[in-house]
């Protein structure tokens, strides 16, 4: 089974991997736009992409890996180009959605998360 966390904002995005240990399990983080109340994202690219990701985090994920889903904030806090996301070497992000192998090179960005045959790939992967 994977093991699924969702985290909110940049300081809580470093104290939760700063504190995470994943005993030695790939760990993939998904990268997205924060939820409005209907219960979907404001980025029309995470909404179109997320059925795809979620079947393949069930289907295609590896047992035991870890997936981390990361609100990256509202609109106006992403379209900032001084966002922490975007600076921060570990995730430096310039497109959401955005799925990355932590410490790791895979990584998938915007229209290519919501590629089945991509999403598998990225998930058969060895680090």
């Amino acid at each position: 089974m994977v093991h699924k966390h969702s985290v909110a904002g940049y300081d809580a995005f470093v104290a939760f991997m700063k504190d995470f240990n994943g005993n030695g399990d790939a760990i993939n983080i998904l990268f997205t736009g924060a939820k409005l109340d209907n219960g979907e994202s404001w980025c029309s690219d995470c909404v179109e992409a997320a059925p795809f990701i979620e079947t393949a985090v069930n289907t295609k994920a590896p047992e035991n890996s870890h997936f981390i889903y990361v609100d990256v904030g509202d609109r106006p806090t992403w379209k900032d180009m001084n966002n922490p996301f975007r600076k921060d070497t570990n995730t430096h992000l310039s497109v959401i959605p955005t799925m990355i192998r932590w410490k790791n090179p895979q990584r998938l960005e915007g229209e290519q998360c919501a590629k089945a045959d991509l999403l598998e790939l990225f998930f058969s992967e060895d680090d």
